[in-house]
């Protein structure tokens, strides 16, 4: 039975669906929520910083909403953030942390998007020390 369980999270309802799931499955696990925050590219395609403030605080609402979620199943859970592309900040949270399994939710993309758009939930799956679960 996993006993830290990593549930990335961004704003879609695949997310809120894996971090739903995860309570439902695993009520008695303790809960790390990490949202990444991807780079921002600007002229010439070099990584800057993000300068608006805007995005602190929706990631701000969202960790509220996730809060208000694992309250309503009796579950507490920790939030973390990171900026980065997100399957690697995913894989290198698993390696630097104990985790002992990751819930994720699937964008669900198929066909040519998916082979040129890549897919984080198949990238984590391939690399991850630990088990994956995908909710689609």
């Amino acid at each position: 039975m996993a006993e830290r369980i990593l549930v990335p999270i961004d704003d879609s309802d695949r997310s809120t669906e894996a971090v739903e799931f995860a309570f439902d499955e695993h009520p008695e696990a303790a809960f790390v929520a990490l949202h990444v925050h991807e780079p921002v590219y600007g002229e010439g395609f070099a990584w800057r910083e993000r300068e608006d403030a805007t995005e602190d605080d929706d990631v701000e609402a969202l960790f509220e909403r996730l809060e208000g979620i694992a309250e309503k199943h009796g579950v507490s859970i920790e939030t973390v953030t990171s900026e980065g592309k997100p399957s690697d900040e995913i894989i290198e949270y698993v390696e630097s942390n104990p985790i002992d399994a990751i819930v994720m939710g699937s964008h669900g993309r198929s066909g040519a998007s998916r082979v040129l758009l890549g897919s984080v939930a198949e990238t984590v799956t391939r690399r991850s020390p630990v088990p994956v679960t995908v909710v689609r």
